[in-house]
């Protein structure tokens, strides 16, 4: 079941993505044009919000919660291989059809555009476009690195650098330092996260485990995870703290 999303989250100036969104670049004047052909759209946890090979009359950006990018083999096997976060574009102007299941792991709330009219606003407005270009490349870069997580670091590493990508995403949004506390509630269950990072559901367990008893997080129940600092976080999945590609 969709939905419309409250009125209070109608307003560009209340958004919390508005500075790393799509519109991140936008004057006044273009964002009363994205106001035109918007709305918002919401999703329960484990709802799809579109299927691969569906024709897509919108694109958009998740407002908050997240969501998987999963394909489905010719034998029935699925794989999981991306999240979209929130300020993370969904669809392709340009392309008729959806390339991947998308499906919400939590809650989310979108903001749609109406294709055809954003794909005509793109050509008039360059802010939209270098935006997108720029998010696109970000994303290429960020699914390059991902094959280094894939291919060459450990299980603890793969862990370490899945909470990662959340934690820091989180304290970008939320003007937390990078040195600091996060808090967030992990999105995905053992069983998806052992399938996204192509380990053993016990592997996965043992290792938040160890990351539990050695400090780097404090885990509440199965999903409410604290991260003391992000740095020593960053540290644990084998990256550089000074950025990168999970910010």
């Amino acid at each position: 079941m969709q939905a419309t999303a409250p009125t209070l989250m109608q307003d560009c100036s209340d958004c919390p993505i508005r500075h790393r969104a799509v519109c991140a670049r936008c004057e006044s004047d273009e964002l009363e044009r994205l106001e035109q052909i918007k709305y918002y759209r919401s999703f329960e946890a484990g709802q799809t919000v579109v299927w691969a090979g569906d024709k897509m009359d919108f694109v958009g950006s998740v407002v908050s919660g997240i969501a998987s990018l999963t394909q489905t083999m010719e034998d029935g096997r699925t794989q999981m291989v991306g999240l979209l976060l929130p300020s993370d574009f969904v669809g392709r102007p340009g392309r008729e059809g959806a390339a991947y299941d998308v499906v919400a792991t939590t809650d989310i709330v979108m903001c749609c555009f109406r294709k055809k009219p954003f794909e005509s606003l793109m050509e008039r407005t360059p802010h939209i476009a270098h935006r997108l270009l720029e998010m696109t490349l970000d994303e290429l870069d960020a699914a390059r690195e991902w094959m280094l997580v894939l291919g060459r670091k450990t299980a603890r590493e793969k862990i370490a650098s899945l909470l990662s990508i959340i934690a820091r995403r989180d304290a970008t949004l939320n003007a937390t330092a990078n040195s600091g506390e996060v808090v967030f509630d992990l999105p995905l269950t053992r069983e998806a996260m052992a399938d996204y990072l192509g380990l053993t559901l016990e592997t996965v367990s043992r290792q938040i485990s160890a990351l539990k008893r050695d400090g780097v997080i404090h885990l509440e129940g199965k999903r409410h995870v604290t991260v003391p600092s992000v740095r020593r976080l960053i540290e644990e999945a084998g990256d550089d703290s000074d950025g990168g590609f999970l910010v």
